[in-house]
């Protein structure tokens, strides 16, 4: 299907800047085929109409848990290992496979209608995300959340489901796979040398949190004497190419070694604050040259998974941490949105910037709104003052998922009403209104 979207202003990658500028992106199959003027031999089966339209890369939300939809407001005002071991393990351990897909289908919704088209899951219900994505047109890469201690049954078992799902997905190509290590306090050290000589043997990327709290850092400083990630580097994690969620608290030799390995960071400034965590150092990350993606978490910790909510504090809380208004800048920001993410996903070539032969994945605003109008600085816009309901349009793939608010791949009612008795199942309606 050929779909030219005519006469928009569009944010275009020029060497290390990006630059707005007016004209058409034209789409064959699910590329970008021309930027400008049509390809030779182009067929315009649909004509979106560009005017008061500004065309952005979708934003990459690089670490979040969609399941955890559901679970949204149940576990609010706890320090991080009361919230995590308290109230959502109790929670998860009632999941069942459809309470999986179900919150996917829902944490899908809310990204795609703030403009994310990709996401990097890490889940347990092995099968359940993917069948939201593949049904749903979005694009992920999914992560089976690993447990384990040694060379136990447990985390073999969860082992065989990472690669189960990953073998069973190969039919979908807006679906890649990593392993996801949840945590040094819940998989030894043994057991992440383990997954470290897995993802190696499977070529497989690793997905993991780390130094998200100060327990954490006394829990393992304690067991091993040392931090967080100088264990994941010691357990062969850093190996393969990885991403790093949260790394709030680190050290100057923690940051040394993640530009050394080449490790991305993905920071969730939101859920960071609410669990008490504090702030990443993420303007000195940037001065170290590591590459710096963005991420909501789960909506048990953020309470959304609204980009643009994530874009304006991270353009915001490090300028006010650091007391100076340089820091992260609106294009920074916009870039850790989208190509620092692609990158961090090794999905650079494919995805994260407006250019002929990527993927046609596009999130299209609406200037007529009063966030971004007067059309002053549109990027600055899109970080200090857009809060997501300016997307119109959401192509994927080459495919519209979203047209003129409207989500043409999913039955919106059905899935509030299936969280709906989601909750009212687990009793988590308790707190109604």
């Amino acid at each position: 299907m050929g779909i030219v979207i005519k006469n928009a202003l569009a944010i275009l990658p020029q060497g290390a800047e990006d630059v707005i500028q007016e004209t058409s992106i034209y789409i064959e199959g699910d590329k970008i085929a021309a930027i400008g003027d049509a390809p030779e031999g182009f067929t315009e089966d649909k004509v979106i109409d560009g005017k008061d339209k500004l065309v952005i890369p979708g934003l990459i939300n690089c670490h979040t848990h969609s399941y955890m939809s559901f679970m949204r407001n149940v576990a609010d005002d706890l320090s991080f290992m009361d919230w995590l071991f308290g109230t959502i393990d109790p929670i998860e351990q009632q999941m069942t496979d459809e309470d999986t897909y179900w919150g996917a289908n829902l944490a899908i919704i809310e990204m795609m209608k703030s403009g994310t088209t990709c996401f990097n899951d890490m889940q347990m219900n092995i099968h359940q995300t993917t069948r939201a994505v593949k049904e749903s047109g979005m694009r992920a890469v999914i992560c089976r959340g690993l447990v384990g201690s040694g060379n136990d049954e447990a985390g073999q078992m969860r082992l065989r489901q990472a690669y189960e799902e990953r073998d069973a997905a190969r039919d979908c190509d807006r679906l890649t796979f990593r392993l996801g290590p949840h945590a040094p306090y819940t998989c030894d050290d043994a057991f992440l040398k383990i997954v470290a000589q897995e993802a190696k043997k499977e070529n497989m990327g690793i997905h993991v949190h780390l130094s998200e709290s100060v327990s954490e850092i006394e829990q393992i400083q304690e067991k091993y004497g040392c931090t967080p990630i100088a264990l994941a580097e010691k357990c062969g994690i850093f190996d393969v190419p990885a991403i790093a969620a949260h790394c709030v608290q680190v050290t100057e030799e923690d940051m040394d070694i993640l530009v050394r390995k080449n490790v991305s960071v993905v920071t969730n400034p939101a859920s960071n604050m609410k669990l008490g965590n504090g702030f990443a150092p993420i303007g000195r990350m940037l001065e170290k040259g590591i590459n710096v993606c963005l991420g909501t978490d789960g909506a048990a910790s953020n309470n959304c998974l609204n980009m643009f909510h994530e874009l304006s504090l991270l353009t915001l809380i490090h300028k006010g941490t650091g007391k100076t208004p340089q820091c992260v800048s609106a294009k920074e920001g916009f870039r850790i949105a989208t190509i620092n993410g692609a990158r961090a996903l090794g999905l650079e070539k494919e995805i994260g910037s407006i250019e002929v032969g990527k993927k046609a994945d596009l999130a299209i605003l609406d200037l007529n709104t009063p966030s971004l109008t007067p059309r002053n600085n549109l990027i600055a816009g899109l970080s200090y003052s857009a809060n997501g309901s300016e997307v119109d349009t959401v192509i994927i793939n080459g495919k519209i998922t979203m047209e003129n608010r409207r989500i043409l791949t999913m039955n919106e009612q059905l899935v509030y009403r299936k969280i709906q008795q989601i909750i009212e199942r687990m009793g988590l309606d308790k707190k109604k209104y």
